[in-house]
């Protein structure tokens, strides 16, 4: 079983093909919104629901194991929510016309800071500081969970106070720190 590190890089190369994939037809002139929805409507719900698994499984582990964590976890919640935006924005607009796009590239903007942020700080930072039978342990998980939820429908995809989040998964880790 892979390791939830390489289950989060794997989605990021998967996310990367889908929006390539938008590219392409965006410089067609008339593109077909029936091939826009192909593409955008599973790459909208895997980018939601991916947010979800990382934020109940992968970031609470993260700031538990990780060295000085509280930082990198914030920002991956606030671009989280910035991703949603954009998902939901896009949602909210006709395929294909200019509001559409705009929310499309506002979560494409906001997912590759993302990417590229945890590809070199967070998954960086666990694979330095958690075990490998963790890091394969939270893979089946991440993978389970993806599985389960092929969209986002039953989850709570709204967006959270990036601070708050990191306050509520270290009360729960050491109920000590609350004040």
């Amino acid at each position: 079983m892979a390791d939830i590190t390489t289950l989060i890089l794997d989605d990021h190369a998967w996310f990367r093909r889908q929006f390539a994939a938008l590219d392409e037809l965006q410089a067609r002139p008339g593109s077909d919104p029936r091939e826009l929805t192909r593409i955008w409507d599973p790459l909208a719900a895997r980018l939601d629901v991916h947010a979800i698994a990382e934020e109940e499984i992968f970031y609470p582990q993260l700031l538990q194991h990780g060295e000085d964590p509280e930082d990198e976890t914030r920002d991956a919640i606030g671009d989280h929510n910035e991703i949603r935006d954009g998902v939901a924005k896009a949602g909210a607009a006709a395929v294909g016309s200019q509001e559409w796009w705009d929310g499309v590239w506002d979560a494409r903007r906001a997912n590759d800071e993302h990417m590229g942020e945890e590809e070199n700080e967070g998954l960086a930072n666990f694979r330095l500081n958690a075990t490998m039978d963790l890091r394969e342990s939270l893979g089946r998980r991440f993978a389970e969970f993806m599985a389960a939820h092929p969209t986002p429908e039953d989850l709570d995809n709204s967006d959270k106070d990036p601070e708050a989040y990191v306050e509520a998964v270290e009360e729960e880790i050491d109920p000590s720190t609350s004040g």
